[in-house]
């Protein structure tokens, strides 16, 4: 298939599965906003939908006219090259526009993006911006199952997102050490196919000799570590995530809930996009901080992996895409490298040797982010179908939990 072909079909498919995810909610579901980190569900399609109008669109169409003025600041997320933007934490306040106006801006700006690609099937910079576009979708998509889950896991009524249960999991067994000898390496995009700007350029990396778990830690072993007093242990712990144990912020992962509050000794359960469910040992443990990833390494006498190392590990590995929740390890050799959590690592978010920013408002994708993050490494059960590489690098302040993030030890 030419380039043409294959961005007008990915265009077609990529904007069609965030209206699928949206399908199976109301229109309040798709307004309120949890926290300031999440977004409306109504946010993101229309901020989607305002990168296609903003970056292409008003470029390069003949007679460009907006679907609506106000859309340009109401739906800027962070690009002050393009002017003003509607502040973050009271996205939830838009009630208007209407959802059905949001879907109408979508449809508008879809009619207009397949006329300006069947008009211009040999230009090449539009497919490269507009594959960009649609690899920042899928990212919204990731974002939208995220936040989603944090606005349901507000109400009392424990909602689920997917009616299908959870089943439950064979035990994975113990985890192996795989070792790694070391040396000089390469890491960073290869050049083939699309990268963001922030996996450049490829350079060399001398590593140590190391090792990683198998597999990513589970339910069952993170609990053994809260249980062991873990969340009362301050050596186990960086200054700045005790504080949030002390400040009583941090006790288990987000979304963990004990069945009987008043009783210690009450059944742990676990809210799901499928609802709330009781906690299953046998799966990844997801939604803990950098922080108590860091603890629950020293703990068990080992740590994170560098992102450098990860990527070594991952060089060689298949690709494979989650099911809207981690799901447990099976068989041998090194797994869940993909398609189940976020692996946290003990990486600073920095450049790589030579990053430059692209020119202009798009160059702020990436580049203005490195610093105060750390890198995460993989992908989630929430993340799109042909988004994940081994070079992806993903990053989050050390406190974010909202994401599926998890753990796989290194030493």
């Amino acid at each position: 298939m030419d380039t043409a072909r294959r961005i007008a079909a990915m265009f077609d498919q990529v904007r069609q599965r965030s209206l699928h995810l949206a399908e199976p909610l109301s229109p309040e579901d798709c307004c309120a906003q949890s926290m300031p980190d999440a977004s409306p569900v109504k946010w993101h399609l229309a901020h989607t939908t305002w990168f296609f109008e903003t970056f292409i669109l008003e470029e390069r169409e003949a007679n460009f006219k907006p679907f609506n003025p106000a859309f340009r600041i109401l739906f800027n997320s962070y690009y002050n090259g393009v002017g003003a933007k509607h502040p973050r934490a009271r996205r939830g306040l838009l009630t208007r526009p209407a959802l059905s106006e949001v879907l109408a801006y979508r449809h508008d700006v879809d009619r207009r993006m397949g006329a300006l690609l069947a008009a211009s099937p040999a230009d090449s910079e539009l497919a490269q911006l507009v594959e960009l576009g649609l690899q920042h979708e899928q990212q919204h998509q990731e974002l939208i199952l995220t936040d989603l889950k944090h606005l349901l896991a507000q109400n009392p009524l424990v909602p689920a997102y997917l009616e299908a249960p959870l089943n439950a999991s064979g035990a994975p067994g113990p985890p192996s050490w795989i070792d790694y000898p070391g040396g000089l390496a390469e890491i960073g995009h290869a050049g083939q196919g699309f990268a963001f700007d922030n996996e450049a350029p490829r350079h060399r990396v001398y590593l140590e000799p190391f090792a990683l778990a198998s597999r990513l830690v589970t339910n069952g072993e993170y609990l053994e570590f809260i249980e062991a007093g873990g969340y009362r242990d301050p050596s186990l712990w960086l200054s700045e995530g005790w504080d949030r144990v002390a400040s009583g912020e941090l006790a288990h992962p987000l979304y963990w809930q004990q069945e009987q509050q008043q009783e210690p000794g009450g059944r742990w359960q676990e809210f799901t996009l499928h609802g709330l469910q009781a906690l299953d040992p046998a799966r990844p443990v997801t939604h803990v901080s950098m922080y108590e990833a860091d603890a629950y390494a020293r703990w068990r006498g080992a740590r994170l992996p560098l992102e450098a190392e990860w990527e070594f590990a991952a060089r060689d590995l298949a690709v494979t895409s989650g099911d809207m929740h981690p799901r447990a390890a099976g068989g041998p050799g090194l797994s869940q490298m993909f398609g189940e959590c976020w692996q946290w690592t003990g990486s600073s978010y920095t450049p790589y040797p030579g990053f430059r920013a692209a020119a202009g408002a798009l160059g702020e994708y990436n580049g203005k982010f490195m610093v105060n993050q750390y890198v995460l490494r993989g992908s989630s059960c929430a993340t799109p179908h042909g988004h994940a590489r081994a070079s992806y690098r993903n990053f989050f302040p050390a406190g974010a939990r909202w994401q599926f993030t998890g753990i796989r030890l290194a030493r």
